[in-house]
């Protein structure tokens, strides 16, 4: 049944994909920040987010990294990140690969005129880590 479903929701295209698919150890990191509080500002925002608005490049650092799936979430003004890589994902490896591509900084301080930090963030700090507090897979695989 995991082998069908995997196939009907096009995650993979042969059978060599689903055992790596399935064999895969992957970790799921959570991040928050916030966007200006202004409806066109936030509309902007999430306009440069569609598929063709962002940047090549930065798709293309994002696929470099490693990373399997990144998805931005909001509600009123607040963004929740979520990224799902393998576990040899170091965000601080691709926040050094970030520093040097001028065309990541660039797009980063373009976001960043939409967006602003969390009261709690440290001053160098934009998207802050989220600490996970329930996992219904842990539950069931401990009962």
């Amino acid at each position: 049944m995991l082998v069908s479903l995997l196939f009907l929701c096009g995650v993979a295209n042969n059978l060599n994909d689903i055992l790596i698919h399935v064999t895969r150890s992957m970790q799921h990191l959570a991040y928050a920040l916030d966007l200006q509080d202004d409806p066109e500002s936030i509309a902007e925002y999430e306009a440069w987010h569609r598929a063709d608005r962002i940047w090549p490049t930065v798709v293309e650092s994002l696929r470099a990294a490693g990373l399997e799936n990144l998805e931005i979430f909001r509600t009123g003004n607040r963004l929740f990140l979520l990224i799902e890589a393998p576990d040899s994902f170091s965000p601080q490896s691709k926040a050094s690969a970030d520093a040097s591509n001028l065309d990541v900084q660039a797009w980063e301080r373009l976001m960043w005129s939409f967006q602003k930090a969390l009261p709690w963030a440290t001053p160098a700090q934009k998207w802050v880590p989220m600490h996970r507090i329930f996992s219904l897979a842990d539950v069931l695989r401990s009962s």
